[in-house]
């Protein structure tokens, strides 16, 4: 609680707003740290060095209620405390206050090293290639939720325990993955062993049938449903989806991308398999979402990979070991951009929770300024050559 000297000292300082009010050089700045899940309403307010426990006391009575800590130590006089806006004000105007910073989380960062994992999982929590053990935090995905717009998911497969759910199909009249693609993506984006973010929660939305075809008024179709079925979901670190499929240049396709986008979902698309400029491709094509190239264990540009200066980064894309339908064990190893994509977005389900909320292309950026730069081999000159990489500290 504030003390007898607190209250004594309220009249004066009710008393003397020109005291408070006035700052030289004016207000103190408030920072917010980057890459934190911050406090609401919440700061830290340092006193400038010099300053007394008299001056902490005085500035404590420009707002309501107690300070949640109290500062005292030599060289860091200060409090930490729920603040509003008047009061956030009024402290940033009082002379003795260096500076107030919003509080946030801190939380243990426990790493956690699978050994024998598929390549891709290794070569993105490592600067180097060659490497086949997947470090990552043990957050993993948690409190997000992964739509896969696909041929569907076998939800009973092992890799998903309970955290696969069915929730649309615009291809058929099968509510099943017939054929194995959709069901290998989930497994690279959130499977328990074959997976980046391994506590994100999966949902299917076909939109391909068994031969994995579709119709571009199907795809738009589950691509509107995951903007409107975004809003009604429980994913508190944040909502991402996966695209591993692609068509000619639609204006239609990129427009539902981009509605997409803006209603915060971040979306991965692959760049397509025709060794040919992405932008001629749809929704590989739209500017707002994360478009990802295919390479290989060697680090080379993959043979069949899209490329051009609308690819945002580079993911495994080559013999990528993944889930597959047919047992509730079942695995396949497959090539493609489609695999290169799924990394990207379990990527991002994991850095959501990780580092807290970030907007679509924000997130996209994000992971560019993680990524290597310049180990790829056979990157044509206008394509980046980031390839995709998850901070591991000892990476």
């Amino acid at each position: 609680m504030k003390s007898a000297v607190i209250l004594a000292l309220l009249p004066l300082v009710l008393a003397s707003p020109v005291a408070v009010n006035k700052r030289a050089g004016g207000p103190a700045p408030i920072l917010r740290p980057r890459d934190s899940k911050l406090l609401k309403g919440k700061y830290i307010v340092k006193l400038k060095t010099g300053s007394t426990v008299e001056n902490v006391e005085e500035t404590m009575t420009l707002f309501e209620g107690d300070a949640n800590q109290v500062y005292t130590a030599e060289g860091f006089k200060g409090f930490a405390a729920a603040l509003d806006d008047a009061a956030l004000e009024a402290i940033t105007n009082h002379p003795e206050v260096e500076y107030i910073e919003q509080d946030s989380i801190v939380s243990i960062n426990t790493y956690v090293s699978q050994t024998g994992a598929p390549w891709g999982l290794g070569r993105i929590s490592h600067k180097a290639k060659g490497s086949t053990t997947y470090v990552y935090d043990d957050s993993a995905g948690v409190g997000t939720c992964a739509y896969v717009i696909d041929t569907g998911i076998y939800t009973a497969h092992s890799q998903f325990g309970t955290r696969a759910t069915w929730l649309a199909n615009y291809a058929d009249s099968s509510n099943s993955d017939g054929n194995g693609h959709g069901t290998h993506v989930a497994g690279t984006i959130g499977g328990s062993t074959y997976g980046v973010a391994k506590q994100t929660k999966l949902y299917a939305v076909k939109v391909l049938d068994s031969s994995g075809s579709g119709t571009t008024s199907g795809v738009i179709a589950g691509m509107n449903f995951v903007t409107t079925d975004s809003a009604t979901r429980s994913c508190p670190n944040g909502t991402v989806a996966n695209m591993s499929l692609g068509g000619a240049k639609s204006t239609s396709l990129n427009t539902a991308a981009a509605n997409m986008i803006s209603a915060g979902v971040f979306l991965a698309v692959a760049a397509g398999n025709n060794g040919a400029d992405a932008s001629a491709y749809s929704p590989a094509s739209e500017s707002t979402v994360c478009t990802v190239a295919a390479s290989d264990s060697t680090d080379a540009a993959a043979s069949f990979s899209n490329y051009g200066s609308i690819v945002d980064i580079w993911a495994p894309g080559v013999s990528v070991l993944s889930s597959w339908i047919g047992s509730t064990t079942a695995t396949n190893t497959i090539s493609g951009t489609s695999m290169a994509t799924p990394h990207i977005t379990g990527l991002g389900a994991y850095l959501l929770t990780l580092f807290g909320k970030k907007t679509p292309q924000a997130l996209c950026t994000y992971m560019q300024t993680l990524a290597t730069s310049g180990s790829l081999t056979g990157v044509p000159s206008s394509t980046v050559n980031l390839v995709a990489f998850n901070g591991n500290p000892s990476g």
